[in-house]
């Protein structure tokens, strides 16, 4: 679970915006282990007694065991600022868990694919499994029914987020983003956003798709027509 955190937020009456008391850091590390400890000892005693865990009964124990503990909590400060960590996240939360170009083979029921070995010098390496265990793995970053992938709190919260960011940035004198074209495509979204170019040729990188025809699809028993995807080819 990765989360972002604003550095401080608005007064409850809105007139202005409360920073941390310390500087260059939100909560201190030791109160902030603490405070994670507590919350996620507790989280698990009422599974417990709501009947969720399905154990033989020893977790009340375990979590008498774990609060003895110190708990070690790591943060630190993004190296690169707070865009290469937006840059970071959106990795993980608008892609699957491994692209099609990272499968080098499929044969007598193995996959071999390439990863990089970051404890090896951020080596690449390729590792083979057998096609159940590599489904196992894969079918492990699939989200249960119903789970919200991404959630807002606080200044991003869905109901008042534009009128709270508004009055952050007139507070903090924060200057206004210029904001998205009106007529904008999905791909110049998508460029705009992440550079990436899905009208660029993917095999000479220099070619430019262009559609030519439209596909048709078979016909549906349905009341409303139903458009064909287009056809593109690299010019």
């Amino acid at each position: 679970m990765h989360c972002i955190v604003t550095g401080g937020g608005l007064s409850a009456d809105g007139q202005r915006f409360m920073s941390p008391r310390h500087k260059g850091f939100l909560f201190p590390v030791r109160a902030l282990a603490k405070v994670f400890r507590g919350k996620y000892l507790d989280g698990l005693r009422r599974a417990f007694h709501a009947g969720e865990m399905g154990d033989d009964g020893s977790t009340p124990a375990l979590c008498d065991t774990l609060r003895r503990i110190d708990w070690v909590v790591y943060v630190k400060p993004p190296f690169a600022g707070p865009q290469s960590v937006l840059d970071y996240l959106g990795r993980y939360t608008h892609r699957i868990a491994i692209s099609n170009h990272r499968i080098s083979s499929l044969q007598n029921g193995r996959v071999a694919f390439r990863y990089r070995d970051y404890a090896d010098g951020d080596k690449e390496k390729i590792m083979r499994l057998d096609a159940l265990e590599f489904l196992r793995r894969f079918l492990l970053h699939v989200l249960p029914k119903r789970f919200v992938r991404i959630r807002h709190y606080g200044l991003l919260a869905n109901r008042h987020r534009k009128e709270k960011i508004a009055r952050r940035r007139e507070l903090l004198a924060a200057p206004t983003p210029k904001p998205p074209p009106e007529q904008e495509s999905g791909c110049e979204k998508l460029l705009r956003l992440t550079g990436k170019d899905l009208l660029r040729c993917p095999a000479c990188g220099e070619g430019r798709m262009i559609r030519i025809d439209e596909i048709p699809r078979p016909q549906r028993r349905s009341p409303h027509p139903i458009r064909a995807p287009a056809v593109e080819a690299a010019a």
